[in-house]
């Protein structure tokens, strides 16, 4: 017996990265020139600057341990090694408690060096093995805050925000060190409950999706994680009415903190998938997720906002000039291609992006694995497949008699497949014969949930058919259906990402490929957000699957639901 649904949906959202999706955001600029934010020089009770449209102010040089306070008055905050002590400190009194390591800290002046490690925009300060990395001011609608990295270079690292009163805001989940934290503090604790949360969350977002998509006609393929994971990234930056209706139409049920980090740690664990399997084509098993910023060189993000992306989601952001588009356009579909193994070449198709694009996000996603039990090519015959409207086309159909997690209920057949490594496992779902309608209309989260719990091992007699088709959509329609309506107008509120609402989502398109054949499955998909100025068994059961019929991969420990998909007409 397969382990329950919830058990799964933390690998599950893990699994989901690496199968070869790209997503990507195009944001544009809701005014007809780019916009900055001032970085003022940052005091115990300044507070958060109105937006503004007015060119960014120089950032502050900060200041050295032996050199004045900043100019600015006498509230003025000197960012020299007292400041990064006691920010370090306070961030690791939240995460232990009192009992914190705060011995490694306690050093003095002597004992640390500035560095000037960001063109005058960081500090680093040294004290023994501990290195403090102090980043010049954030400035956030709420108020002005400071990045601080804190790694002893082995087995702890924290990143997070500090203001200039002290207050810590968790940005990043730490990593090691974590010994003898209590139920209820910070720095680890809840985090399988997060990417159960995560996990789950992702699945009904999934499945309300394809009850969008499934309105067109034909074959069908998407990665729900990809789509997810980039407007995630999106998310990030979203504030006010723009934030609530993005969090309840993409189930993102955790607080902002928690929720990137919980990305990051499933992208963590999708890494570490498949060691020593087999791909498909015989090489090694792959399973590849990557993201990126496409930035327009003279628009400034916010420091918080870029160092968060770096840190859960590995996305640099990479200047371009979108006043060439088709430069910018081909940049971006040629990194894409390149996470993808040329599966997906052309995701950002031309017209997309323009002059007032500013802000490109995309997550790729790249799978190519094995079966851990291949169909035998010999077998493999040709055989009727009976389309939705009683058509009959003829397609290569494999053939396996294997012991096979198998469920059957109301209206419907399953069966499970798994990829070598036994970590990822396709599952096809067979509605009876003239049931695919009522039962294509009727998948949600419960039922999806119900057959993977009677999933149960019994000898089946399977056929099934060859196939490979790509897919290709633009979901702004289908997500506004969803509730999101407020990023997608001018009307969106992305200050988080800039310090000013002058950014909406202008498009967000998505591309995905799959080839399923006696060897294993290959499937890759990539998904573009575009942000614009305001962007010996008693028995043997046959399943022969003649009909239209749908299938998903996904993660086995966690139950992360990867990709899903509808074969209409196998022969396409």
């Amino acid at each position: 017996m397969s382990k329950s649904w919830r058990q799964r949906a933390i690998s599950l959202g893990q699994r989901l990265l690496l199968l070869g999706l790209l997503v990507g955001l195009v944001v544009g600029a809701c005014a007809p020139a780019p916009t900055s934010v001032a970085n003022p020089t940052p005091g115990d009770d300044q507070p958060a600057p109105e937006p503004t449209t007015e060119e960014a102010t120089p950032v502050p040089e900060p200041t050295a341990p032996d050199q004045e306070p900043a100019p600015g008055g006498e509230e003025s905050l000197n960012v020299g090694p007292a400041f990064a002590r006691d920010a370090a400190l306070a961030y690791l009194a939240t995460a232990y408690g009192q009992a914190a390591p705060a011995a490694g800290l306690d050093w003095t002046e002597e004992d640390i060096t500035p560095t000037n490690t960001v063109g005058g925009s960081s500090f680093q300060y040294k004290a023994g093995e501990w290195v403090v990395t102090v980043q010049y001011p954030v400035v956030l609608p709420e108020n002005t805050i400071y990045h601080v990295t804190v790694d002893n270079g082995g087995d702890f690292h924290w990143e997070g925000e500090v203001n200039p009163g002290g207050e810590v805001r968790e940005l990043v989940l730490p990593r090691g060190g974590q010994e003898g934290i209590e139920e209820g503090q910070a720095g680890g604790t809840g985090e399988d409950a997060d990417l159960a949360a995560l996990a789950e969350g992702n699945s009904r977002f999934a499945l309300d999706l394809y009850h969008l998509l499934r309105e067109q006609e034909g074959n069908l393929f998407y990665s729900p994680y990809s789509i997810s994971a980039a407007l995630a990234m999106t998310y990030a930056g979203a504030r006010g009415l723009t934030e609530e209706q993005m969090a309840e139409a993409l189930h993102f049920d955790l607080p902002q903190e928690a929720l990137h980090a919980s990305f990051a740690q499933l992208a963590g664990e999708l890494a570490a998938r498949g060691e020593g399997a087999e791909g498909k084509d015989g090489e090694g098993f792959r399973l590849h997720v990557a993201n990126a910023l496409w930035l327009q060189h003279d628009f400034e993000l916010l420091a918080g906002y870029l160092a968060l992306m770096e840190s859960a989601y590995g996305a640099t952001p990479h200047p371009v000039d979108f006043g060439a588009p088709e430069e910018a356009r081909q940049t971006i579909n040629d990194w894409v291609a390149g996470e993808t193994e040329d599966r997906i070449t052309d995701l950002i198709p031309p017209g997309v992006i323009d002059a007032l694009t500013r802000l490109v996000l995309t997550n790729a996603i790249y799978f190519n694995a094995a079966w851990e039990v291949p169909f035998e090519e010999n077998l493999t015959a040709d055989g009727p497949f009976t389309l939705l409207d009683g058509e009959e086309v003829t397609v290569p159909m494999m053939r396996q008699t294997e012991s096979l997690p198998y469920a059957e209920g109301d209206g419907y057949q399953a069966v499970e497949l798994a990829y070598d490594g036994g970590e990822l496992s396709m599952i096809v779902l067979l509605p009876e014969e003239g049931g695919f309608e009522a039962f294509d209309g009727s998948l949600d989260a419960a039922l999806l949930a119900e057959i993977e719990a009677g999933l149960a091992r019994q000898h089946v007699e399977l056929s099934m058919p060859r196939f490979e088709f790509d897919s290709e959509f633009s979901l702004s329609q289908a997500l506004a259906a969803l509730g999101m309506e407020a990023a997608l107008t001018e009307a969106a509120d992305f200050s988080g990402m800039t310090g000013a609402p002058d950014l909406y989502i202008s498009e967000v398109v998505h591309k995905a490929f799959v080839s399923v054949d006696e060897e294993g499955t290959e499937a890759a998909a990539a998904t573009g957000v575009v942000m614009n100025l305001t962007s010996a068994p008693a028995e043997v059961v046959r399943m022969t699957v003649d009909r239209p019929f749908i299938f998903l991969i996904r993660d086995l420990e966690s139950g992360a639901l990867l990709f899903l998909g509808r074969v209409a007409d196998p022969s396409q």
